[in-house]
Formats: structure tokens, C-alpha cells, sequence
């Protein structure tokens, strides 16, 4: 079943409820836009984990495994005699992942994620062999070795009742070492990009109208709803000082979309401030909700009608929170919620949008 469907559950999911609507907060740039060209890159491996107590890979299951310690010895100059079979339980194929900042240099240590791809039942207390990391191009940027640590495994207090652990993915901390750096252009010619987290031509327009105040003239153009180009000194030294100092000015944003989020395996819902309901009547199971007949002190009491379903008023224009309230008073479950909410999209009683994740 995807939803529990118990009031308790309900009651802890809709703990966070709209807040009074405020006055918006001045927040700095770098926490609406990023600058174009300034981006992570992903690296990938294939490598062995040696030295496991007997948790590693079956090998006659699991080929590959076979095939690369093959491999890896001929490098090493130690040839396998034809048609021997090896049978292995403290070797695991895993791939390596990492993420390459934005600006490392050769020598530079990252962090390694490594994840059996075998039937391997731990990684706990393994080694990985020197494994090359690749690019999306093919290109090699980093080279990691280490021991693996996986994480909870072996935690559980002395007495306390065990708890399950991923035993088959682990990490190294700077567990690899950059070999090749990824240029990192800072904008192009006399000019640098601001990208906005999402397209906004409001908080994009203001944005503008913020750094040309501060520096004068049009230095700052938008070019659309997320990209702003801002005229920026050509010498490096004072380009990242014109930066550092573009970063951090405040901008007022514009309020945001009126959304709705719904998780359709856990039941959460989600909403911001600005959601509002329209004159609806909504039924479901054994369930009924009116929007529109309220009194005028808002919420009426949920009164059981005869065919002993429960009828909710909510006044024109409340918020959705008040909605929550009132079904989750009566017993009502996150399948009955979501089902709700998607009948007043649908109608267009909700003034929001309403995305299931």
C-alpha cells in the first residue's frame, strides 16, 4: 500500500502549515543565480574492492569479477595459466563515482562514492585498487585509492535493537587525487552571465535594476527570464573581486508561484504561502467537502450529513491549510488528500499548480 492512512500519520505530515503572509526578505544574489560556466563534473570508474572477509562477489556468478582480477594480474605481469578458474569471495566489482569541483587543480583530493555492481554482500573493511576516473569525454581526471568505509555498519549500541544497513555502498574521504584540471572560463570577453536558479522575468527584472543602481549606467542587461549578462572588469584579479562584491548584493525577489507539491509514495503535501481555494464542492468516498458556505468567522464545524459521509464549509479564498485542518479532524487519510486536492486542479478551485513527485 502506498499510504497509511492512520490520522496520527497525517497529523505529522502536515506539522508545517502556511505561514501569515509577510513581508519578502532581501536575499543575496548568490542565492538566486549562479555564474554561467561555473559548474560541477561528474566522474565515473570501474574498479575491484580487495580484502573482504568473505562478503565479496560469486564469482561464478558474477564474470566480470573474474575477468578483471584476470586483467589486473596480466598488468601486473603475472599471466593466469588458460582455462583456470578462480573462485573468489574476497573480491568486489564496484563503480566509482565523484564529482569534480568547479576550479580543481592537479593534486587536489575529492571525495569517492564506491557502489558494488556484483552480488557482493559488504564492502565493509574493503580496499579499492587504483582505479582511474573519466569524464563524460572519455578523458581521465582523477585516480582513487583507498579504503572503504561503509556507513552504520557495526553501529548499533551494545543491547539497542539492530537496525539494517546498506552494507553494499561506501566512501572514501579525498579518496582520489585530480590529475587533470577542467578549464573554467568566467564569463566571455568583457562580460559575465548570471543564471537564476528558476526562470523568473520578475526577480530577473530586479535583479538588473539592483546592480545598476550599484554600479551605475547599464551594466546589467537581461537577456530572458533566467540569464542576466552583467558588464564585469576584464583583469582576473579584479573580475573575482567584481564578483565577490556582485554576490553579495540583496535583492527583493518576487513572490513565487503559488505550488502545491505532492509525494505519492509517502502521502507528504507540501504548500507555500500563497495557495488559495475557490468556491468548490468536492466528494469522495465517504467524504464531502464544500468550499464557498462558510460563515463568515471562516471554518464552519464539519456536521455529519444522512448518508453518514462528512460535510467541511470553508469560506471563499481560505487557505488550503485550513482544508488540511478540517479533513484531517475527521479521520481523513493522505489517499484521500491527494485525490482531493487533484478533483480541485481539475475543477480549478486551486489557485496553485500541483505537481506529484
Amino acid at each position: 500500500m502506498l499510504f497509511s492512512g492512520v490520522r496520527k500519520y497525517l497529523a505529522a505530515v502536515f506539522c508545517l502549515v502556511l505561514l501569515a503572509a509577510g513581508s519578502v526578505r532581501a536575499e543575496r544574489i548568490k542565492d538566486l543565480a549562479s555564474i554561467a560556466g561555473i559548474r560541477n563534473n561528474q566522474l565515473t570508474g570501474y574498479g575491484l574492492v580487495v580484502g573482504l572477509d568473505g562478503s565479496g562477489d560469486q564469482t561464478t556468478q558474477t564474470p566480470f569479477t573474474v575477468q578483471s582480477i584476470i586483467n589486473m594480474l596480466a598488468n601486473m605481469g603475472i599471466s593466469m595459466p588458460t582455462g583456470t578458474s578462480l573462485q573468489l569471495k574476497n573480491v568486489a566489482a564496484v563503480m566509482v563515482t565523484a564529482t569534480l569541483p568547479p576550479f580543481a587543480q592537479p593534486g587536489q583530493a575529492i571525495d569517492i562514492t564506491v557502489s558494488s555492481i556484483g552480488n557482493a554482500k559488504s564492502l565493509r573493511g574493503g580496499t579499492l585498487v587504483l582505479t582511474p576516473l573519466k569524464g563524460a569525454d572519455g578523458n581521465i581526471y582523477a585516480m582513487a585509492q583507498g579504503s572503504v568505509l561503509v556507513s552504520g555498519a557495526g553501529a548499533t549500541p551494545a543491547g539497542a535493537r539492530p537496525i539494517a544497513s546498506h552494507l553494499s555502498v561506501g566512501r572514501i574521504t579525498d579518496g582520489a587525487t585530480v590529475e587533470r584540471a577542467v578549464p573554467t572560463p568566467v564569463g566571455q570577453g568583457e562580460f559575465v552571465t548570471l543564471e537564476l536558479n528558476g526562470s523568473d522575468f520578475g526577480t530577473a527584472q530586479r535583479i538588473v535594476e539592483v546592480v545598476n543602481k550599484s554600479l551605475g549606467g547599464n551594466a546589467a542587461s537581461a537577456l530572458d527570464g533566467r540569464q542576466i549578462r552583467v558588464r564585469a572588469p576584464t583583469d582576473p584579479d579584479q573580475r573575482v573581486s567584481f564578483l565577490a562584491r556582485l554576490q553579495e548584493m540583496e535583492v527583493e525577489p518576487v513572490r513565487a508561484v503559488a505550488k502545491v507539491i505532492v509525494n505519492a509514495r509517502t502521502g507528504s503535501v507540501v504548500m507555500n504561502q500563497l495557495v488559495s481555494l475557490q468556491n468548490c464542492a468536492v466528494a469522495h468516498g465517504n467524504l464531502s467537502v464544500t468550499v464557498g458556505t462558510a460563515q463568515a468567522g471562516g471554518a464552519a464545524p464539519a456536521t455529519p450529513p444522512a448518508d453518514g459521509g462528512s460535510l467541511i464549509n470553508v469560506k471563499q479564498g481560505a487557505s488550503l491549510a485550513e482544508v488540511v485542518k478540517a479533513l484531517n479532524a475527521i479521520g481523513a487519510n493522505p489517499q484521500d488528500l491527494v485525490a482531493i486536492l487533484q478533483a480541485m486542479k481539475a475543477a480549478g478551485a486551486l489557485r496553485a499548480e500541483l505537481e506529484i513527485i
